[in-house]
């Protein structure tokens, strides 16, 4: 006896309605009018001879019908891209579009990008430097490796690694006007890859928010700060991921023996149906077998260069709610 299934056009603009909790994002995402999505969706009700959708004010909500129906055609449709990603991207070919931190993408990716093509010289990669959380919902991205709170829904996420924060200077830098103590900041550029806030992180832990600002530049990312301190421009906060080949080959070094970890992590994020591409899989994998290699090798750099230690004091772990005001009204 063969299954009567509702056509597959409805059931399209009922899982994108349902998704996007919009009529207009719908039609937008499957390229259509306003009007086909609307009427594909009263052709899919009246074939079920239910109310799939019910208005409250603005707002279009799910009927207890709808609701029970939107998991069976969301995995079905899962279950078909991903079969169709199997069989159109082989495992060692294809091609993939990978959206990275900044400063992932030049001071850790990059270096590492020839074990990659000698591995799998039949995948081309495409590489954008972006941490736009929405990267993971675009048609032209795969994969992301981005810093972040993996505020991620409807996709497949995993942490790749934490990192701890602590200042960088070059050498040249620092042999001509020596940083012996925290103070000694207030007579150098001090070079922000965000709005300050990490800085006053570190100066918290330090003990010294009340730092005499001297002369500082803000850049829009990490990156840009840390190359900005490879040129002697000023001290960058690094991190122990992407600092951890310039601290090795010498080109930086860090003055104080205090880190604090970074708020968020870095993580590998993409859509489901992607994640089940062989091709996809074969980067992933080959990205956290390289972060496990290269562990060691961090954290030799690191502490060759200073013993990195997180600060654990009472005023450092458990700041008090002025002292939290603090360091907020310094970040403004």
């Amino acid at each position: 006896m063969s299954k009567r299934l509702p056509p597959l056009n409805p059931l399209r603009a009922f899982e994108a309605t349902a998704r996007l909790g919009s009529l207009t994002k719908a039609a937008s995402e499957l390229n259509v009018t306003h009007g086909a999505i609307s009427h594909q969706i009263r052709a899919l009700e009246h074939s079920l001879k239910v109310r799939l959708f019910e208005r409250v004010g603005q707002r279009l909500n799910l009927t207890p019908q709808g609701a029970e129906l939107l998991p069976a055609v969301s995995n079905a449709f899962d279950g078909i891209a991903a079969a169709t990603a199997r069989m159109t991207r082989p495992t060692s070919s294809g091609s993939l579009s990978i959206s990275c931190v900044p400063a992932l993408l030049s001071l850790w990716l990059i270096p590492r990008l020839r074990n990659f093509t000698a591995r799998f010289p039949d995948i081309k990669l495409r590489l954008v430097a972006s941490n736009d959380p929405q990267d993971v919902r675009l048609p032209n991205v795969d994969i992301c490796v981005h810093y972040g709170d993996a505020n991620w829904s409807d996709c497949w996420f995993k942490k790749w690694s934490d990192l701890e924060l602590f200042p960088v200077v070059s050498p040249t830098l620092i042999n001509n006007r020596p940083i012996r103590t925290v103070r000694d900041l207030a007579d150098h550029v001090v070079l922000h890859g965000d709005d300050g806030r990490e800085w006053n992180t570190w100066l918290a832990a330090a003990d010294a928010l009340d730092l005499q600002r001297g002369q500082q530049h803000m850049f829009s990312d990490a990156r840009l700060s840390t190359e900005a301190a490879v040129h002697g421009h000023g001290v960058a906060l690094g991190d122990s991921v992407t600092a951890s080949g310039l601290l090795a080959k010498g080109q930086l070094v860090t003055p104080f023996s205090l880190s604090v970890p970074a708020v968020h992590s870095f993580y590998v994020a993409c859509r489901n149906e992607v994640r089940s591409a062989p091709v996809a899989q074969v980067f992933i994998d080959w990205l956290f077998a390289e972060r496990d290699e290269a562990a060691g090798r961090t954290e030799a750099a690191v502490a060759g260069q200073i013993s990195i230690r997180r600060k654990r004091t009472p005023k450092a772990a458990n700041a008090t709610e002025e002292q939290k005001e603090k360091v907020a009204r310094s970040a403004k």
